[in-house]
């Protein structure tokens, strides 16, 4: 049997009584099999292309996963993660944290599971700088008293607030204290007084009162340290 061979040419330009021809000759080369050498050789560039395609996917995978890691962490058995707001102005740091709920919808009537999200403004691992003298026993009844009108703090009283009024997603009524009304039972309400004081602080000074003590317009750590205590709790029972 004949070996397979490919046509190859060779070119030679030849002079003749002044005149230039170009003359092609027919050569033929046969094809060798690779050596053992080559293929070692070339099992070899194959392994080392696929080690380096490994070795990157291994390093983009880590980056990915340290990012995703340093958003997300874990404070008292509540997780936490990290939303930086960087639309218009500053960047805006947030810690939003979630509960699990049930909510009926309005056009099947099927309960349906849903997370609902609050958003802390301090890093719950800063807010262990508020102290909290006492045991907080959270009731169905929230009432609030504020003694002064110089905590609104450019507006930090407003998100304040509105952060006390979302503990009644643990099923917490929030009530402004009016002097005319009688709380009754008593068991099932706590009182929640915010005053400014030299040191900002919750101290508990009976079976259900709460003083929240503001300084230097820190009304938002105060109060935030208060759901915090919140989500704790919850965290325990749940």
């Amino acid at each position: 049997m004949k070996k397979k061979q490919d046509k190859e040419y060779e070119i030679f330009k030849i002079k003749n009584k002044g005149k230039e021809k170009i003359v092609k000759i027919h050569s033929s080369s046969e094809k060798k099999p690779a050596t053992k050498k080559e293929i070692k050789e070339e099992n070899k560039i194959l392994r080392n292309i696929l080690i380096a395609v490994i070795i990157l996917g291994l390093i983009f995978l880590s980056i990915y996963l340290a990012i995703t890691s340093s958003k997300t962490f874990e404070y008292m058995g509540v997780a936490f993660e990290i939303e930086d707001y960087c639309d218009s102005g500053p960047c805006i740091t947030f810690y939003k944290t979630s509960i699990p709920v049930k909510y009926r919808d309005g056009t099947t009537g099927k309960l349906i599971d849903a997370d609902y999200n609050i958003r802390l403004r301090n890093n719950p691992k800063d807010l262990e700088n508020v102290p909290v003298n006492g045991k907080i026993d959270f009731r169905q009844n929230m009432v609030l008293e504020v003694t002064t009108d110089n905590l609104f703090c450019d507006g930090d009283w407003n998100l304040a607030i509105g952060n006390l009024q979302k503990l009644n997603i643990f099923g917490i009524n929030f009530l402004i204290k009016n002097n005319s009304e009688i709380y009754e039972p008593e068991n099932e309400f706590m009182f929640i007084k915010i005053q400014p004081e030299n040191t900002t602080s919750i101290i508990k000074t009976d079976n259900n009162n709460y003083n929240l003590n503001v300084n230097n317009c820190e009304i938002l750590e105060v109060t935030e340290k208060l759901i915090l205590e919140a989500f704790i709790k919850f965290n325990e029972l749940n």
